[in-house]
């Protein structure tokens, strides 16, 4: 008995550091089109470029990547973060991101 506990806790403890790790890339994930979202409304309005990625770096996650593309009267606003591996466990972080697109208004 004891030799099945001493193999079953760190298995278990393994996969429940991993979904929780997965648990936090996903919201980290939500972070970032939320983000975005603002970002997209915000240069649809017209603000400036620097203003809208001010506005994300207040509202998204920190030291994440931020792109804005405009194509016609579409802005296209993209934020990018790395969720660093779970724990002392040395597997490359993930990247996520998120997407928002806008219709410039008139």
């Amino acid at each position: 008995m004891t030799a099945e506990v001493a193999l079953a806790v760190p298995a278990l403890t393994a996969v429940l550091g991993l979904a929780l790790w997965a648990v936090g890339a996903a919201g980290l994930a939500m972070d970032c089109t939320d983000a975005a979202r603002a970002g997209a409304r915000a240069a649809a309005r017209g603000d400036s470029e620097a203003a809208v990625r001010a506005l994300i770096a207040r509202t998204g996650p920190d030291g994440a990547a931020v792109s804005l593309e405009r194509a016609g009267d579409l802005v296209t606003v993209t934020v990018r973060a790395r969720a660093a591996g779970p724990g002392p466990v040395p597997l490359p972080a993930l990247t996520v991101r998120g997407s928002a697109v806008a219709q410039v208004e008139r």
